[in-house]
């Protein structure tokens, strides 16, 4: 194979894989959207049969002597094809180590957890769910000690999730998120509350259906590249830069858990349509890490969303649809979505104490990885550590144990995700505020010159860049937690009136 074939191939490889990619992603989506639960069994079978043939494909003698060829001329690559092979070398070391079949059960494994979980949640059933998780985890245990003998469990899946991030990484940042939010939250916790009766009006779900176009209008998605569903637990799905869906769920008296949802969800969207045409089709047409891409959701939820800009903005809206609302204000409306309430599900926590929520499934995932906590004794795990960092009482699985759909899709190393990307999203603010008025642009309903700050910085790159490096040149300087407790303070000092 000569050095120019090879190149041709890597791209015809990233081509073909991107198809069997597209069409197990439409399955899944269609799974946990509109199909019948009894779907699954014969999804499961093309899912199968999917798998396996890009497990072939992409572990050929065929792509191994691919990356052969361009390795022994890396320097003579393009930046674009440098990366991709790098990105393919990692994928060919998981699939030469883990064995195609082992790999493919694993994939009908959670195509039947993923269904049995959602049974399990309306039911609150955890022990109808246990088994199969129990089973997630050893495969995730023992595909890691494949893989990389030498790494520690909990580490592969870190980085899995977000190249380079590590246990070391995650000690350190949320050791420091402790000291600074635990004090802040008993701060809050003492000072007279903001009347939060508002965000429990019946907002009919008619309605919520509208204020979600509302929102995705004012986000500026593209309305024949982007569509907003309903599932169970909100997700973003990816296709390409072309074809990006959202999702949410509705409560008819908790219109703001669907409102947050879809602003959230959308910032995963809007990195995903603003990556470059030229990558599209390949690993490089998509958001570069879960911590990159979690700066996103989280800055349009929180930085954005909960400003008293947006609230003055999206008022009216809320009492057009919602008059029984006309009887409060857009200040109210502000107190009571940044009011800090230690509660026991995730995604509708607070800003202030949504990390201790991270903290908790961390915790949770490295007792599990390490072999110290099995699928049996999580939910008690779970309870014992809602009570010490939040001091809460968890009423029953579905509110508990339950809540996420992570661990069904075998997603361990995710969850730090979150807190790491909200934290880069604070400090994404700061840097932001030196080129562009955040206040005013949402304010007048226009956010386009924020869409084009993160576009140019952060969208556009796709994961051309490793994404320490990425987050190091956009936020100008290397990454610093405090950006994100100073944000944190800030808002609740106003908030409560320090």
């Amino acid at each position: 194979m000569t050095f120019e074939e090879a190149r041709k191939n890597l791209i015809d490889l990233e081509l073909r894989e991107f198809a069997y990619d597209h069409a197990a992603g439409m399955l899944y989506f269609d799974g946990v959207t509109a199909a019948p639960r009894g779907t699954f069994v014969s999804r499961g079978r093309t899912l199968s049969v999917l798998n396996e043939e890009m497990y072939r494909l992409t572990s050929s003698e065929a792509a191994h002597e691919t990356l052969r060829v361009l390795a022994e001329r890396r320097d003579e690559l393009s930046p674009a094809e440098s990366r991709l092979l790098r990105l393919r070398e990692k994928t060919l070391r998981f699939r030469s180590r883990v064995p195609a079949r082992e790999y493919v059960e694993y994939q009908e494994l959670l195509n039947t957890a993923s269904t049995v979980w959602r049974e399990a949640k309306d039911k609150s059933d955890y022990a109808m769910f246990e088994p199969l998780l129990q089973r997630i985890i050893d495969a995730c245990r023992r595909f890691a000690g494949l893989v990389e003998p030498d790494m520690d469990p909990c580490d592969f899946w870190l980085d899995n999730f977000e190249e380079g991030m590590t246990q070391a990484f995650c000690d350190r940042f949320f050791a420091r998120l402790r000291e600074k939010l635990v004090p802040l939250i008993a701060r809050t916790g003492a000072a007279e509350q903001p009347d939060a009766e508002l965000l429990n009006v019946r907002f009919p779900l008619d309605k919520q259906a509208e204020l979600s176009g509302w929102l995705m209008r004012f986000l500026q998605l593209d309305p024949d590249r982007c569509a907003l569903t309903t599932t169970e637990h909100p997700f973003t799905i990816h296709f390409s830069r072309h074809d990006v869906r959202i999702t949410t769920k509705y409560h008819e008296t908790a219109f703001a858990s669907s409102m947050f949802s879809v602003i959230h969800e959308g910032g995963h969207a809007l990195y995903e349509l603003g990556t470059a045409e030229d990558y599209a089709f390949t690993q490089l047409g998509r958001g570069v890490s879960m911590g990159v891409h979690e700066s996103q959701s989280r800055f349009y939820e929180n930085i954005i969303g909960r400003s008293r800009a947006f609230c003055g903005l999206v008022w009216p809206e809320l009492v057009r649809l919602c008059p029984e609302l006309d009887r409060y204000d857009a200040d109210s409306f502000w107190r009571a979505v940044n009011a800090a309430r230690p509660g026991f599900i995730r995604i509708d926590a607070d800003e202030l104490t949504y990390s201790l929520h991270i903290m908790i499934r961390y915790e949770l995932e490295r007792e599990l990885l390490h072999g110290r906590l099995d699928a049996k004794g999580l939910p008690a795990r779970w309870n014992e550590l809602y009570r010490e960092y939040l001091g809460v009482e968890v009423p029953d699985d579905a509110r508990g144990v339950l809540q996420d759909s992570h661990w069904s899709g075998g997603q361990f190393g995710y969850f730090p995700s979150y807190a790491l990307g909200s934290a880069y999203g604070a400090q994404l603010a700061a840097k932001m505020r030196g080129d562009v008025d955040i206040d005013a642009a949402v304010a007048s309903g226009d956010i386009s010159p924020i869409n084009d700050w993160l576009c140019e910085r952060i969208w556009r790159h796709g994961a051309l860049t490793e994404p320490s490096k990425l987050m190091e040149a956009a936020l100008g300087g290397p990454f610093d937690p405090a950006y994100y407790t100073d944000h944190l303070e800030a808002r609740m000092k106003e908030v409560y009136r320090f």
